[in-house]
C-alpha cells in the first residue's frame, strides 16, 4: 500500500484522523481491540510509537494486531533508531528540527536509513517541529521548542522543511500537554506552506479538534485521549471533529 498517496489523497477530500497509540502503554491485543473501535470512530490511519519504552517485539506486535483488528494503514512514528519493524506498512522519516542535539536532527536517521532500505518499509519524509509544552517528546529530543507567541520562528522552520522537500510538517505540542499547538500558529504555517500540515498534542476534546482543523490542520493527530478514553461517544466525537462531520 502507497500509505503517503492514501494520505494525501484523504487530505484532499478534507482533514484527516490519525490515532497514535504507544507499545509501551498497552499490550498489543488491547492496541488492536482500540485500532478497532477507532476505526468504527473513523480514524484514517494508525501511528505506532512512544519517546521511550518501544522496542522491536512491541512494535512488531502492536503493529500486526493493529492491521488484523483495523485494516487501517500503520504508520510506524519513531522515537529512535532503536527499534524497527517490517511489520508496519510506512514509517515517518522524520527530523526534529528544532532538536539542538544533532543525533534527532540527521545522524539517528543516517544510522538507520540503510536498515530500513533494506527491510523495504515506505518512507514519508515529514518535518517535525516542537511548540511548548513539548513534554516528553521534546525533554528527549533536546528540543528548543518554539514558544506558543513566537509564529514566525514556527513559520521559519516549517517553510525550512518544505524547502528542504520533506513530505509533510508536523507541528507537535507533546502527548499529554495541557494546551495544543495555538489555532493562530496553525493558521500561519499553513498560510505559509504548500505542503499538508499535522497537528497533535494535547487535543482531547471535540472543541480542540474543531479549532485545529478551522485553522487550517490537513491531519490532527490524538494519542493520550484514545489510551485513556473509556467514553465512544466522546471518542467518536473527537473524530467527527477532527474530520468536520
Amino acid at each position: 500500500m502507497d500509505v503517503k498517496k492514501y494520505l494525501i489523497d484523504k487530505m484532499k477530500e478534507g482533514t484527516v484522523h490519525l490515532a497514535l497509540l504507544d507499545p509501551d502503554k498497552q499490550d498489543s491485543r488491547e492496541a488492536g481491540a482500540i485500532a478497532k473501535k477507532i476505526k468504527e470512530a473513523g480514524a484514517d490511519a494508525i501511528m505506532i510509537g512512544g519517546s521511550t519504552g518501544v522496542t522491536n517485539e512491541n512494535l512488531s506486535d502492536t503493529a500486526r494486531c493493529i492491521k488484523e483488528e483495523s485494516g487501517l494503514p500503520t504508520i510506524h512514528f519513531p522515537g529512535g533508531p532503536g527499534a524497527i519493524s517490517k511489520d508496519v506498512d510506512s514509517i515517518f522519516f522524520m527530523s526534529m528540527v528544532n532538536s539542538t542535539d544533532p543525533f534527532w536532527i540527521i545522524n539517528a536517521q543516517a544510522g538507520a536509513a540503510a536498515y530500513i532500505k533494506k527491510l523495504g518499509i515506505e518512507t514519508i519524509s515529514l518535518g517535525y517541529i516542537i511548540v511548548e509544552p513539548g513534554m516528553k517528546v521534546g525533554e528527549v529530543g533536546k528540543a528548543d521548542a518554539v514558544k506558543r507567541d513566537d509564529i514566525a520562528r514556527a513559520i521559519g522552520y516549517a517553510l525550512a522543511c518544505e524547502m528542504l522537500g520533506m513530505d509533510l510538517i508536523y507541528l507537535e505540542a507533546g502527548s499529554g500537554a495541557d494546551k495544543p499547538v495555538p489555532p493562530e500558529m496553525i493558521t500561519a504555517v499553513k498560510d505559509a506552506i504548500s505542503v499538508p500540515l499535522i497537528v497533535g498534542g494535547g487535543i482531547r476534546t471535540p472543541e480542540a479538534a474543531k479549532a485545529a482543523r478551522l485553522a487550517g490542520a490537513d491531519a490532527i493527530v490524538t494519542g493520550t485521549f484514545i489510551e485513556r478514553c473509556s467514553d465512544d461517544t466522546m471518542l467518536k466525537s473527537v473524530v467527527n471533529a477532527s474530520k468536520g462531520r
